[in-house]
């Protein structure tokens, strides 16, 4: 009857194609331009590995772990099941079980998990015939890279990056056991959830691995001691580029909609390593400077304690669990708390005391008048950040938010791009999504228009105050000021730049028209509906973001071109055949000219004046180049800060602001809150680069020298009554008129 059954069955399998043509789910990947990823996405995290790049430890660990007679058996292993038998027989249940590495490749590619006698016997069938189409490395091969292993990796490969962070040729023996162990139950043995259990699992695997003498006593006595040091955070890559790998993946799912989470599709960016990571560590750096200038705010949470039945607690580390780390922000639970130290439980289980330094930027919220809600007292949730010397301090999550992009002016490629404090935290691009009022930063393309009406770096503009009557603004009167309240009289474009006088924008804009000015903005990628043509555009109250403003100072970087900055490079199939490229189109191409080669120039020769000697004078002083050229920009009552800036080979913007827009606080211009984000980026991409100023075009007259020098359009060259030579027009031009509206 049983053979009948055989019989019957046998030729009703089903095909081994699934097998033999092997296509399993790969996901979405992300790379730098230089080849580190940066994210993935897809139901199934997993890396394929050719069977002969497993190192022999893995194998071993897995034969020891799972199938020690794999090499001898034919599918089902008879020894391993009588022994299995006896074992539950002894131990009065069912304890072990018996299925071998072909049994569940069986199981994982064909079969359910029930446990019925149809599904074992459609297993076991399915075993033989897998044993007699396939070689044991093939069926090996197959395990390897299918088996789930826990936090969504399939594969062994997967699981050795995810749990450990590094790639599979490089895992230890204690690793590989821990590895290996997982297949029996990767939910009870994981080591993120349950480190414990996963801890004595592991062992037993070791402990098999040296009867079989995989390993020997001193190897399996070193494997026991070491320290394993387990992921607990998904999104660990080799750099901080979360904003970039989301766009990236919705670039990529928008043009390949169909499976895109399970092709195995790379997606290679433009962003560079060692520059994303200077980025994103100069605004880490820039947004904490700013949050301890304002003060702590005190505890993050709390916890009902008691429960807690000592300091190593376990319930402490799952109660934890609900705070993610925010980068190097570390969760920690205050443990005992007074006015000359703190003690705290930090996550992972390491016990923490902090003194003096480390607890003075806390100091106020440990006194006994500190608002009840806010103290540090026990069961207060804190956070710590290890210092320059690499102890531990009291610290917190910012509330304030920034961003930052940089560009190759030269393409448009981005070579930087971080779009916020934390993208755990809050994954809102703000270099793309964030329409911010740009403040004094967008002066450069009011004074970029002027010279197109026959401006000039050395023409003379009165620094005065100001009053625009109700009847020019529809509503009241406006009086303006200077930032710095301090107004010098009559003064050069050039320093009026430098300087950022309000005053010199609005009669600027004043006289060459708010119309014209609007549209001449566009020319830089900026949308003119964002910006009303009214007066107030001298002071940046229009609407940009980071992405927008980083495009227009490209402008000035590249001799006047406008290239449009893309992140996604080209996109490869499963094959690693480019399916996508990005269109590109360099600076010097005339058809995308957006402003007159002389008109850059000026504009430039200004700009690097603003990092010399005016408000982002500490620029040129800490990277000690003379090459570089920006704007600060400082929105009404503090309220947006800017820095954008740029070198001929890359462009900046730094922003800093509120999601909900309120007040910086007092002296927290773009100079002191932005500008540092830029200066700690552009230390890292100009490292090798060396000093280069821009050629002046033909077209130009150039008079004076040093600080005093100044161009001028030829065709707007004087000549002098004498005859003898000539000279630029530098004369103040006359007082616009205020009783009327400017003409366009």
């Amino acid at each position: 009857m049983v053979l009948i059954v055989l019989i019957l069955t046998y030729p009703n399998l089903p095909s081994l194609e699934v097998l033999t043509d092997y296509r399993p789910k790969i996901p979405l990947r992300v790379y730098t331009s230089d080849g580190f990823l940066i994210g993935e996405y897809g139901e199934e995290r997993r890396a394929v590995v050719a069977f002969q790049d497993v190192p022999a430890v893995l194998k071993n660990a897995i034969l020891a772990a799972e199938d020690d007679r794999f090499y001898q058996h034919g599918g089902i292993d008879y020894t391993g099941i009588l022994r299995a038998a006896g074992a539950n027989l002894i131990g009065g249940g069912k304890r072990q079980g018996a299925s071998t590495i072909t049994q569940q490749v069986a199981r994982n590619f064909f079969l359910t998990g029930e446990k019925t006698y149809t599904r074992k016997l459609y297993e076991a069938l399915l075993s033989f015939k897998i044993e007699s189409n396939l070689s044991k490395d093939q069926i090996f091969e197959l395990y390897i890279n299918q088996i789930f292993l826990g936090q969504r990796a399939y594969g062994f490969a997967a699981a050795a990056q995810i749990y450990f962070g590094k790639p599979l040729k490089d895992i230890s023996i204690a690793e590989a056991a821990m590895l290996a162990g997982l297949p029996k139950a990767p939910s009870a043995y994981n080591p993120v959830v349950n480190p414990n259990r996963a801890r004595i699992r592991q062992q037993y695997v070791l402990r098999r691995m040296h009867e079989l003498g995989y390993i020997n006593d001193t190897q399996h006595a070193a494997a026991l001691k070491e320290p394993l040091v387990v992921k607990r955070e998904l999104a660990g890559y080799a750099v901080h580029a979360e904003y970039v790998a989301e766009m990236a993946r919705q670039i990529t799912a928008e043009r390949f909609p169909e499976e895109v989470y399970s092709r195995g599709m790379k997606v290679y960016t433009t962003i560079i390593k060692a520059e994303q990571e200077a980025a994103y560590l100069s605004l880490r750096k820039g947004v904490m400077d700013y949050d301890r200038r304002h003060g702590y705010r005190g505890a993050e949470s709390y916890l009902d304690m008691k429960d807690i039945q000592s300091d190593q607690d376990e319930a402490i580390d799952e109660a934890l669990q609900e705070f993610p780390d925010a980068g190097d922000l570390i969760p920690a639970l205050v443990l005992a708390a007074d006015a000359k130290q703190i003690k705290v439980y930090r996550k992972g289980g390491e016990v923490v005391t902090l003194t003096g330094d480390a607890i003075k930027f806390a100091a106020r919220m440990l006194d006994d008048k500190a608002p009840p809600n806010k103290r540090l007292k026990r069961g207060a949730i804190v956070r710590l950040l290890k210092d320059d010397k690499g102890s531990w301090q009291i610290s917190q999550l910012p509330e304030v938010e920034s961003a930052f992009v940089a560009v190759d002016p030269r393409d448009g490629a981005i070579r930087a791009l971080v779009g916020g404090f934390d993208f755990n935290r809050n994954k809102f691009n703000h270099v793309t999504q964030a329409w911010r009022q740009p403040g004094s930063s967008f002066k450069p393309f009011i004074y970029s228009a002027s010279l197109e009406k026959g401006y000039n770096p050395g023409s003379v503009i009165a620094d005065e105050p100001i009053v625009i009557p109700a009847s020019q603004t529809g509503s009241q009167a406006w009086e303006p000021h200077n930032y710095d309240g301090k107004y010098e009289g009559p003064m050069k474009l050039r320093t009026a730049l430098a300087k950022s006088k309000n005053m010199v924008s609005i009669r600027i804009l004043q006289s060459i028209g708010t119309h014209y000015a609007q549209d001449y903005a566009g020319r830089f990628g900026f949308d003119p509906a964002k910006h009303p043509p009214y007066l107030t555009m001298a002071l940046g109250a229009g609407s940009v973001t980071p992405w927008q403003m980083v495009t227009g100072y490209a402008v000035f970087a590249n001799g006047g071109y406008k290239v449009n900055p893309f992140v996604v490079r080209e996109i490869r199939d499963e094959r690693d055949q480019v399916v996508a490229r990005s269109a590109e189109i360099e600076a010097g191409n005339e058809t995308i000219r957006s402003i007159d080669p002389r008109n850059a120039f000026m504009m430039d020769s200004m700009l690097r004046d603003v990092t010399i000697y005016g408000t982002a004078a500490k620029a040129s002083a800490i990277l000690k180049r003379q090459d570089l050229a920006g704007k600060t920009g400082t929105t009404n009552e503090y309220v947006d800060a800017w820095f954008c800036g740029y070198q001929m080979t890359v462009a900046g913007c730094a922003w800093i602001g509120f999601d909900q827009p309120r007040k910086l606080g007092d002296r927290e211009t773009g100079g002191a809150a932005a500008l540092p984000i830029w200066i700690g980026y552009m230390g890292r991409a100009l490292k090798d680069v060396p000093v280069q100023l821009p050629s002046m075009p033909e077209g130009l007259v150039a008079y004076g020298e040093g600080r005093e020098r100044t161009y001028v359009y030829a065709e707007n060259v004087r000549t002098q009554p004498d005859g003898e030579g000539e000279a630029p027009d530098t004369s103040p031009l006359p007082k616009p008129d205020l009783s009327t509206p400017p003409s366009d």
